[in-house]
């Protein structure tokens, strides 16, 4: 009896997971976190009357958004010691088109836990406000202003510029070669010069502690970058689309994977993303 009522828990829940996963990583940014809180969903799901429930994929968002939402009050502390810029973990595909763009996700990040949930709700998942309200527990109005400042502070981290997903490609293995082999006057014409560059490696592999800004300072690096990969070679292992931008994962000499993902505006590379912390990259192997 208990064995079919998981198989029939099971059944149901399965089909929901990827887009419960889709929901849980966007407001965390973890891959690993996103799938702890699915399973404790599905824990959850196992022990309620399952029978008396209409729309059971509505119940099931409602549960994981709420359990998003206590998880954030911890990443919160957890962020403030982190060593270095933290980006979120990577996300790799084929195609591009994600709705939650890197540089939207970081956003995102300056965000209250209930902004957050209002704005993916309602703005990426196109829930309405009474829906968005039963699922954080505020009223539809207070849900409708939450939005709307998300909204306000995440503006400016909308792309600009609609990038065809051939050329991004282009770009990313470009980038590649040009980084790699030492040719800066073709990986200079590629950069914006405002560009930035941002590694993420959690004081667990080497990575600059802070941002890097600006064409000249950037350019500094990959010089410096260029003859480390000269005697410590990197290998090409995809190209691809990272977090809905164009970037490429590599084997390093090290042994470990490592992403970099570019944010390309009107033709340029205006922000460097690679992330080195080996604790987000365990999901690619």
């Amino acid at each position: 009896m208990a064995e079919r009522t998981l198989q029939g828990a099971a059944e149901i829940f399965d089909p929901l997971r990827p887009r419960l996963m889709r929901v849980a990583y966007r407001m965390l940014g973890s891959v690993s976190d996103a799938e702890d809180v699915v399973q404790e969903a599905f824990i959850r799901w196992m022990g309620v009357d399952r029978e008396g429930i209409r729309d059971r994929e509505a119940f099931l968002r409602r549960v994981v958004t709420r359990l998003c939402l206590d998880q954030l009050k911890s990443a919160k502390s957890q962020r403030e010691t982190y060593i270095g810029p933290w980006l979120p973990d990577p996300i790799v595909e084929d195609e591009g088109g994600e709705d939650v763009t890197l540089p939207l996700m970081l956003a995102m990040e300056r965000l209250s836990p209930l902004e957050r949930a209002a704005f993916l709700l309602h703005d990426v998942f196109g829930l309405g406000f009474d829906e968005v309200a039963a699922t954080i527990k505020c009223d539809a109005a207070a849900c409708r202003q939450l939005a709307a400042r998300a909204r306000k502070h995440v503006r400016d981290e909308r792309p600009r510029f609609k990038l065809e997903k051939q050329r991004g490609i282009e770009l990313a293995n470009a980038f590649y070669t040009a980084s790699r082999s030492g040719d800066m006057s073709a990986l200079g014409a590629m950069l914006a010069a405002d560009v930035s560059m941002h590694a993420d490696g959690g004081g667990k592999r080497p990575a600059s502690p802070d941002p890097i800004f600006g064409f000249d300072e950037v350019m500094k690096l990959h010089v410096y970058l260029a003859k480390q990969f000269q005697t410590h070679q990197s290998k090409l292992v995809r190209t691809g689309f990272i977090n809905g931008l164009p970037g490429f994962v590599t084997l390093e000499a090290d042994g470990e994977l490592q992403t970099t993902t570019l944010d390309i505006e009107d033709g340029r590379i205006s922000a460097i993303y690679v992330v080195r912390n080996p604790d987000k990259l365990r999901h690619l192997h």
